[in-house]
């Protein structure tokens, strides 16, 4: 229903700046660019859904604008566009469709599909649709921006020292039985002390969590009955996801952003920073052929990259249908609007950047001295924050861009994944690779003088197998998504230790305990910044299911009721002893005139020679690690001395014998760690030079050398 700007409604220019919708004591701003369009009506709607337009008269610099009295946080609304519909030149203005505010800072409602969100004609993409989206369209809302932040300090803790734990808001709360149940799959449950105690009980410093800007699932998904669950499809770039809201469940429209800051004020609270994994490289508009929601119908040639010889159809560097357009101003700002309101009105710590290659191709080809990466690290708030790339994205001839990234970033290191799960199933990657991984890849990060943290290390991540899964499963199983297994990597370098799935045989659980254990280990222990998959210390399980994008049920959520306690308390254990030995927490690479400082070992106990390192079928070594020898420095300038250690790992399938290397005159060594048998490692007697010590098949042992 729509009714025409009742009697005695005003409209005041109003001012260009802030973009969105801006409240104050006597009215509310409304501000949205658009070059594009001739016309632009703000549309605003009581409880009831009536619509009424208001005329933003209002134009500069490419900005509508206009300032309405009267109007205060809870108020409804959305535009509608008027001008040129033409695909040819990539232009789609439509004022049948109802859009979305780029900056909306919360959303109301949900997407329903239909021909009536298609801004195409039924049939004739070149002719646009005169269907109205109104009643199948979510609304932006006003929000008051007031909040009683409880002293709210920032963590702020080095990346030598942040052990990033990624985790779903929903997945990780929605059976935690600690949690109240109204509260569940909510960000108040992941605020709740339960929630909090458990993550601070495990050890980890920072929680990154999967996208929480509000997205809408794409509609074949919808169509099967499912849902993107790990919320890879924005819209709202300033909008906490208001599915994860218990104040919007309990009928406060809105009230997700208030929640929103309370989970992060609980977070800092209990000393864990909070990171944001965002989508900046699509939308949900998809292609050509997607729904017409918002950044499509306000100004498509802006927010988008279009190919350059049909502008009718998107560059598509995401696997998703479009790529957003960080050549252009407009895209540009409302990435650095996004980036600095969720730090400083939102107080996050730092972002996860999905597919960020796509933001560097201001060009098309990627480029480390874009315009996106030059604005990050001139401004004086992003240049602060933690900033963690995925390194690759899809279809370009330079995709994969591990080590690429300027020297504020850091990235997911892919190579390290692949080889440490190559070496644990015993395969023949080269021992020089396994020991570059190990100590930094100082092949990817050294040449242009950054640190190990830029290498931020993982076996496990939400896009793939479990850790229990990578050592049960041989092969994918995603027949639920209702692609026919067809989805999802079949390069998954997983082992399933003798049987597929489930198993009951003591041998094969022992077997894939042990190489969890493995794998942990030297997840921990490797120099760079570990990021440890939610619920992979527990043992958690999606059945083999590698790509659980669209699986919102007991596929991807924690199940408190199953727990491997064992391997739980062992991950407790490993993260207190990285936190414990700074020796694994070195902010430099150990070369050249420190290069004593962590010496390799042949099994034999003898210096690893260039014939050594290039031993094909090599699957075990040891490294010693000086803990006294120029040792990093705290904060207040205090030498971080420890003790020594040294580190036998075997990838074989059989026992092996080492022989403890003589590393400093009358050093004795103590086992700390045996992930063959861990509570072995308690009874181990001392150790010195040149005694023999077995490590267990496909496990490690740490030794420690008391100073």
């Amino acid at each position: 229903m729509t009714a025409t700007a009742k009697p005695g409604t005003r409209i005041l220019p109003g001012s260009q700046f802030p973009l969105g919708a801006t409240p104050a004591a006597s009215g509310t701003n409304f501000a949205v660019t658009s070059s594009v369009a001739d016309a632009v009506t703000l549309c605003l709607f009581d409880d009831a859904g009536t619509e009424t337009q208001i005329p933003l008269v209002d134009y500069d610099a490419g900005v509508w604008h206009g300032f309405i009295p009267g109007i205060g946080p809870g108020q409804a609304y959305g535009y509608r566009v008027f001008g040129p519909y033409d695909p040819s030149r990539g232009v789609l203005c439509n004022p049948a469709k109802l859009l979305l505010d780029p900056y909306a800072r919360a959303i109301s409602g949900e997407v329903r599909f239909g021909p009536e969100v298609l801004g195409y004609a039924a049939g004739d993409p070149g002719a646009p649709s005169t269907l109205d989206s109104a009643g199948h369209m979510p609304r932006g809302l006003v929000v008051d921006p007031e909040f009683a932040w409880a002293d709210d300090r920032l963590p702020r803790r080095r990346y030598a020292d942040t052990i990033i734990y990624e985790v779903h808001v929903k997945g990780f709360t929605m059976r935690h039985p600690g949690v109240p149940e109204h509260l569940r799959g909510t960000y108040a449950g992941l605020a709740h002390e339960a929630a909090v105690g458990y993550l601070v009980d495990l050890g980890v410093t920072a929680v990154e969590l999967l996208p929480v800007h509000q997205n809408v699932p794409e509609a074949f998904l919808v169509q099967r009955g499912l849902t993107n669950y790990w919320g890879y499809n924005t819209i709202g770039y300033f909008a906490p996801h208001g599915g994860y809201s218990a104040a919007v469940r309990a009928g406060r429209p809105g009230g997700q952003v208030d929640e929103f800051k309370a989970m992060v004020n609980a977070l800092h609270t209990a000393g864990l920073e909070v990171l944001l994994d965002v989508v900046f490289n699509h939308t949900t508009e998809a292609g050509p052929e997607g729904p017409t929601l918002c950044f499509r119908g306000l100004d498509n040639p802006a927010y988008y990259r279009l190919q350059p010889g049909d502008p009718s159809r998107y560059v598509d560097s995401t696997g998703c249908g479009n790529s957003l357009n960080a050549g252009d101003p407009v895209a540009l700002q409302l990435i650095m609007d996004s980036l600095r309101y969720w730090l400083t009105e939102m107080h996050v710590d730092g972002f996860r950047f999905d597919l960020a290659p796509t933001l560097g191709r201001q060009e098309g080809g990627f480029d480390q001295v874009s315009a996106f990466f030059d604005l990050v690290s001139q401004d004086p708030v992003t240049s602060r924050a933690k900033l963690i790339a995925e390194p690759w994205d899809v279809g370009q001839g330079d995709s994969y861009d591990l080590g690429r990234f300027p020297p504020l970033w850091r990235e997911w290191n892919g190579k390290y994944r692949d080889s440490m799960r190559d070496f644990w199933r015993s395969h023949q990657i080269g021992i020089g690779e396994f020991a570059t991984r190990f100590a930094g890849s100082a092949d990817l990060y050294g040449g242009a003088r950054r640190r190990p943290t830029a290498s931020v290390n993982l076996i496990t991540v939400h896009d793939g197998f479990t850790l229990a899964d990578l050592v049960a499963y041989n092969a994918k199983h995603n027949e639920a998504n209702g692609e026919s297994n067809r989805d999802g990597t079949d390069d998954n370098r997983s082992w399933n230790c003798g049987a597929e799935g489930p198993a009951t045989d003591p041998d094969i659980l022992e077997l894939r305990g042990r190489q969890s254990r493995a794998m942990l280990t030297t997840l921990l222990l490797s120099f760079g910044v570990p990021l440890l998959l939610g619920g992979d210390e527990r043992g958690r399980t999606q059945h083999g299911n590698n790509n659980a994008y669209c699986q919102d049920n007991d596929t991807t959520w924690f199940d408190w009721t199953v727990s491997d306690e064992e391997l739980l308390a062992f991950t407790r254990r490993l993260i207190a002893f990285r936190k414990d030995h700074p020796v694994f927490r070195r902010r430099r690479y150990l070369a050249g005139a420190e290069a004593a400082e962590l010496g390799w070992f042949t099994p034999a106990g003898a210096p690893m020679t260039t014939a050594d390192w290039a031993e094909p079928a090599a699957l075990s070594l040891a490294v010693y690690l000086d803990g006294s020898d120029d040792p990093d420095r705290a904060e207040d300038g205090t030498p971080l001395v420890d003790d020594d250690f040294l580190v036998l790992f075997n990838a074989w399938w059989e026992p092996l014998d080492f022989i403890v290397p003589g590393v400093r005159d009358g050093q004795r060594w103590r086992a700390e760690i045996d992930t063959y048998d861990p509570p072995a490692a308690a009874t181990t007697p001392q150790r010195q030079a040149g005694d023999r010590i077995t490590v267990g098949p496909r496990s490690v042992t740490v030794l420690r050398g008391p100073r």
